[in-house]
C-alpha cells in the first residue's frame, strides 16, 4: 500500500468528500491543473500495462485543433491523485494514482465534455519495438534498466530484489521490449511495473501465507465493507510449472526445475484429487537451477487455483496496490485474507470500488 497516515485509513470509513487532482503536463513544459467532473483509474496486475485512466473534463478547449496544439498534446502526460479532506480545505492528504501517457482526447468541440484517456509508462517501452536485433545480458536489474532507459532516458528504476545473473537473450526485429522486461524479471521470480509515482519497480510479489494485512475491510459499524462474492474455478488452472533454460548462444547445459503445489491441504495439491496439470515455461535467460526455481515458483503462484477467490466491494481506498494483502470480515462473521489483483478508483463521489483478488484463504 502507498504510505499514508493512520488517520487517512480511518477517514476512508467516515462520511467525506474525496479530493481529486488531475494535472496535464504538455510537451511545452506547461502544467495545467484540469477541472474534471468524473473518470477513473484502473489498476490490474494481470495486464502488461498495469494502470490506465479515463478523465472527463468540461472544457472543450482541451481538444487539439491546430498543429501547435497537436504538437503540445502528443507525448503529454497526465498525473492523477485522490485523497481525503480532514474537515478543512487546507487540511488534505492525497496519494498518486499514476503517471500516464496521454493517448486520446475526444469530445464535443462546442459544448464538451471532453474525455482524456491515458496508459501507464509501460506503454512507452512497449510501443518502442525493436528495429534491429537486440541482445540483453548481464543481470536481471541491469538488463531491465537498459531496456527501460532505451525508451525513457533517465527513467527511475528501483530494485527490491536480490539481483540474479541471466543468460544472453536475443530479441528479434518487431519484438516487444516490455514483454522482454517481464521475461527477464521472471528469472529472479519477480515482476516489473510502473508504480503510482511513475517509477519502475522490480520486486517479488508478497506471499499471502506470510505477508501482514495492510487494510481491513469489515462488515461492521465503522467498516468499509459493502459486498463480497466467493468463487472457485479450474479454468486455466495449473498445479505445477516446469521452467526450462536453454541458452544456445552461451553454450551452457540446459537446466530445469519443476515447481508443484506441495500443500496437501490445497485443493490443487499435486497428485491429489485435482490431478496433475502442469504448465511449461522456457527462456534463454534461465542459466542456473536457482533461476529456474525462481521463475517456476513465480509462475506457479499465478497459475494455481487459490483456496478461494472473489470480488470485494468496499469504500474506495486510493492507496491500495496490487499484491496487497487484505483482511476481509463478511456479514456472517467469516474472515478471510485476500490478495488484491485489480480494482478501479473513481474520480467522482459515490463511485464503486470493486476489488478482484488473485488468491484468498481462511483467516483464523
Amino acid at each position: 500500500m502507498y504510505p499514508v497516515s493512520d488517520r487517512f485509513l480511518a477517514r476512508l470509513a467516515e462520511s467525506h468528500a474525496p479530493v481529486t487532482q488531475v494535472q496535464l503536463f504538455l510537451t511545452t513544459g506547461e502544467v495545467i491543473d484540469l477541472p474534471h467532473i468524473g473518470g477513473s483509474v484502473t489498476v490490474d496486475r494481470s495486464q502488461a500495462i498495469r494502470r490506465t485512466c479515463t478523465v472527463t473534463c468540461p472544457d472543450p478547449s482541451l481538444i487539439p485543433r491546430t498543429p501547435s496544439d497537436q504538437l503540445a498534446t502528443y507525448g503529454a502526460q497526465l498525473r492523477v491523485s485522490r485523497g481525503v479532506e480532514y474537515g478543512r480545505s487546507d487540511d488534505i492528504e492525497v496519494v498518486p494514482l499514476g503517471v500516464f501517457r496521454l493517448d486520446s482526447v475526444d469530445g464535443d468541440v462546442s459544448e464538451g465534455p471532453v474525455t482524456l484517456q491515458g496508459k501507464g509508462l509501460e506503454a512507452v517501452v512497449q510501443d518502442d519495438k525493436f528495429t534491429t536485433r537486440y541482445r540483453a545480458s548481464g543481470t536481471v536489474v541491469t538488463a531491465i534498466t537498459s531496456l527501460i532507459r532505451r525508451s525513457i532516458t533517465g527513467a527511475d528504476v528501483i530494485s527490491e530484489i536480490t539481483d540474479t545473473a541471466i543468460g544472453a537473450r536475443w530479441f528479434d526485429v518487431e519484438a516487444d521490449p516490455w514483454a522482454g522486461c517481464q521475461e527477464i524479471a521472471a528469472a529472479a521470480g519477480a515482476e516489473v511495473y510502473a508504480n503510482s509515482d511513475g517509477v519502475f519497480v522490480i520486486r517479488v510479489m508478497p506471499d499471502l501465507a506470510t505477508a501482514d494485512p495492510v487494510w481491513a475491510i469489515e462488515a461492521a459499524e465503522g467498516g468499509v465493507y459493502i459486498s463480497g462474492n466467493r468463487a472457485m474455478t479450474s479454468d486455466g488452472v495449473h498445479n505445477a510449472v516446469l521452467a526450462r533454460g536453454e541458452s544456445t548462444s552461451d553454450s551452457l547445459p540446459p537446466v530445469s526445475y519443476l515447481a508443484t503445489d506441495s500443500d496437501p491441504n490445497s485443493p490443487t495439491y499435486w497428485g491429489g484429487p485435482y490431478g496433475r496439470r502442469p504448465l511449461f515455461y522456457s527462456s534463454s535467460t534461465l542459466t542456473t537451477l536457482a533461476a529456474c526455481q525462481n521463475a517456476a515458483r513465480l509462475k506457479l503462484a499465478e497459475a494455481k487455483a487459490p483456496n478461494a477467490s472473489g470480488d470485494i466491494g468496499s469504500l474506495p481506498n486510493p492507496a491500495l496496490e496490487p499484491g496487497d494483502v487484505l483482511r476481509v470480515v463478511h456479514e456472517d462473521g467469516s474472515r478471510e485474507l485476500h490478495q488484491a489483483a485489480s480494482f478501479s478508483v473513481p474520480l467522482d463521489i459515490g463511485g464503486d470500488f470493486p476489488i478482484s483478488t488473485i488468491s484468498a484463504k481462511e483467516d483464523a
